[in-house]
């Protein structure tokens, strides 16, 4: 046998030892073998006996060396001790380049709740509530990769920044704080704003973002993995600050102005108006319009086109994966997916999962939405009909009790259920926390619920939004609806005494197409310009509007 085979067969040995997983037990899993120039054993015999040799603790012998340089070799494999140092240096390494939804963690956090914990910011400032502020660094690179997809409203703050349209606005706001977030925040500021702010979502803060806002002295009361106890005192501490009142809103999901109109509605006489940017927020605030009890004029960001056909459309298309892939990963090909509601959120869920080959049927209560999906290729169904077979079910309503228990007690094992709209109440999650079902965390916000007979249902953010509690989302969509919700705040603070009445508005055309004109040079498009004769024959202004509040893009 040459040297070059002996050789190739010792390296084989070597290799197969780098995987076990305990180095001060190979001298016993290799006890029985000695492995000489003149071995006749196979490449395969000998991997297999390196993973099956039986320990024998009573005589440990001493692995046999070829020669002085494979025994050097082997010693560079870490022992016990530097293991743990290696895995310090890796998880040091690896939390200093890269943050996420998860959330970035250092080694001096524990189990005390920030609301427990007495921290101060740089300036000595403790007017915040955040995981660590000593994270801040971390989100503050967070908060710079955000800037260099956000041009839109950074090219916003450069311009305004000088006239500064919001000094004397006192803003509290309730959103997903992340590093857009960050970014609109401080875009805020820049023109002239006083902020407070906390969470609209229990799951989607990221600590790091919410310690560097607190470092740069922006009230911050969130935290990722808040109780239900803790989110109502946040949004109570923003809101409730001795000396500061706020008299702009803005609003993820109503939260925030609910509590305010329950308990400050004096805040009310001195606000200029709500900024709402979901589809569960401004259903609310139609009811308070309806009932005759909204007090100040409301901005509808939600069902502005920016929103809409943006944010709800191309983001979802593209966050519905990353959240799925990154808490699952579930190969879609050949899945049978039900999706409820074929909204823009819909839409964009609808069109990703059939891109990977995914069998996609979708609900609806809407005939035109239906009517769409069916020309889109999709089947309309009711979910009762077709739940048994489903092995992925998305809700995307905004509404409650989508998915009942009785659906969730029907349903196939294995069968993993999540929300892309806004409301946790789309998935009836009460009533699985029941004595009979057992609840098991599999990893960070994925459950197995486990019914008596064994069958699994894999619950996803208890029930929360998927893809920013779960994931992250495409930072430039997200730069369109924050330069749409600054232009909003802009356009209800500075608007003059009777423009706006106390109801609901959608943000003016004008608006809409400036927001989008903003993101045009990202794409290095270039508009065409209408003569005066075509803007004659249109009947328009050559700089816009160029559609009628009417029309449907």
């Amino acid at each position: 046998m040459t040297d070059a085979v002996v050789d190739g067969k010792l390296e084989a040995v070597k290799q197969a030892t780098k995987y076990v997983k305990e180095t001060e037990n190979v001298a016993e899993k290799y006890s029985a073998m000695t492995v000489s120039k003149n071995s006749d054993m196979n490449v395969g015999e000998l991997q297999s006996a390196a993973f099956t040799a039986v320990p024998t603790l009573k005589s440990v012998k001493k692995i046999q060396f070829a020669n002085a340089e494979d025994k050097q070799e082997f010693q560079k494999y870490p022992t016990k001790a530097g293991r743990r140092s290696l895995s310090r240096s890796i998880s040091q390494s690896s939390t200093d380049s890269y943050s996420s939804a998860a959330s970035y963690s250092d080694s001096s956090d524990d189990e005390t709740s920030p609301r427990d914990k007495i921290q101060t910011n740089s300036t000595g400032s403790s007017d915040f509530c955040v995981k660590s502020v000593k994270q801040a660094e971390f989100g503050r690179r967070e908060i710079e990769i955000a800037e260099q997809d956000m041009s839109a409203l950074i090219s916003l703050r450069k311009r305004a920044q000088g006239e500064k349209p919001l000094a004397g606005a006192k803003i509290v706001g309730c959103t997903h704080i992340t590093a857009q977030t960050a970014v609109l925040i401080e875009t805020l500021v820049a023109l002239g704003a006083q902020c407070r702010w906390t969470a609209c979502n229990i799951y989607s803060t990221q600590n790091e973002v919410a310690a560097a806002l607190a470092e740069t002295g922006v009230p911050v009361f969130a935290w990722k993995g808040e109780s239900e106890d803790d989110f109502w005192w946040c949004i109570d501490r923003c809101v409730n600050s001795e000396g500061w009142q706020a008299n702009m809103i803005l609003d993820d999901g109503g939260d925030l102005t609910h509590w305010v109109y329950k308990k400050y509605p004096g805040v009310f006489k001195k606000a200029r108006g709500i900024v709402e940017e979901s589809v569960t927020g401004v259903h609310r605030l139609y009811q308070l319009s309806k009932a005759g009890k909204l007090c100040v004029p409301a901005m509808n960001v939600n069902d502005s086109v920016t929103k809409q056909k943006f944010d709800n459309l191309y983001c979802c298309r593209e966050s519905i994966l990353d959240g799925l892939k990154r808490t699952t990963d579930v190969m879609f090909g050949g899945k049978q997916v039900a999706v409820c509601g074929y909204g823009e959120v819909g839409k964009g869920c609808c069109s990703a999962l059939k891109a990977l080959g995914a069998i996609v049927c979708i609900t609806e209560i809407d005939p035109i939405c239906a009517l769409q999906g069916c020309m889109d290729g999709f089947r309309v169904v009711k979910l009762n009909e077709v739940i048994r077979q489903m092995d992925l079910v998305i809700t995307c309503t905004g509404n409650k009790n989508v998915v009942t228990r009785e659906q969730l007690d029907r349903m196939k094992n294995g069968c993993i259920v999540c929300n892309m709209g806004h409301s946790n109440t789309e998935i009836d999650v009460a009533s699985l926390r029941s004595p009979e079902l057992t609840w098991e965390r599999v990893r960070s916000q994925v459950d197995h619920v486990i019914w008596p007979d064994g069958k699994r249902v894999v619950l996803l953010a208890e029930g929360r939004l998927l893809n920013l509690s779960c994931s992250t989302v495409p930072t430039f969509v997200l730069s369109i609806t924050a330069t749409t919700q600054a232009l909003a705040l802009i356009e209800l603070f500075n608007a003059p005494e009777g423009r706006y009445k106390q109801d609901v508005y959608l943000l003016p055309k004008k608006m809409d197409e400036y927001v989008a004109s903003l993101h045009l040079s990202n794409f290095d498009a270039h508009l065409t310009e209408l003569s005066d004769e075509q803007a004659k024959y249109m009947g328009l202004n050559k700089n816009g509007p160029f559609k009628p509040n009417y029309y449907r893009y």
